[in-house]
């Protein structure tokens, strides 16, 4: 066991974490996302939500400050109805790290972008259009 690292984190995704750099990325897909047909590195979550992974992720793990939106969302192709849970992601990256830009990726391009990922990860979450992309940015102690 180890302190203060959300119980979330599974050793696996604790090792990735660690591995990745700079500018990596890593796909947190709702249940419906085709996480094993587009992973490179595949870690299952299933009993989680994605909104909970990022929290856990973000704790352990700063997002990229070299870029304008450090974190991209599946577009849903329709702005006057977007998903519910992005309001809660705005709340949780905001929180940990401050107000960061989101980017919209269109459904398909975000499918390639995830085939690029250095993770994705798999989770139970049954909102719609609930995938996220987070870039690692740098530690700095």
């Amino acid at each position: 066991m180890l302190k203060n690292i959300s119980p979330i984190i599974s050793p696996e995704l604790l090792k990735i974490l660690m591995e990745m750099g700079h500018g990596d990325e890593i796909v947190i897909g709702d249940g419906n996302f085709p996480a094993a047909s587009v992973a490179q590195r595949l870690v299952r979550l299933d009993g989680h939500g994605v909104n909970e992974i990022v929290d856990a992720i973000l704790r352990l793990m700063p997002l990229d400050t070299y870029v304008e939106a450090p974190v991209a969302l599946m577009d849903n192709g329709d702005p006057a109805n977007t998903p519910p849970i992005w309001d809660d992601y705005r709340k949780t990256v905001n929180a940990i790290e401050g107000e960061k830009k989101f980017e919209l990726v269109e459904r398909f391009a975000f499918y390639e972008r995830a085939k690029k990922a250095y993770c994705v990860v798999a989770t139970g979450e049954t909102a719609i259009y609930a995938n996220i992309i987070l870039k690692k940015g740098v530690v700095i102690q």
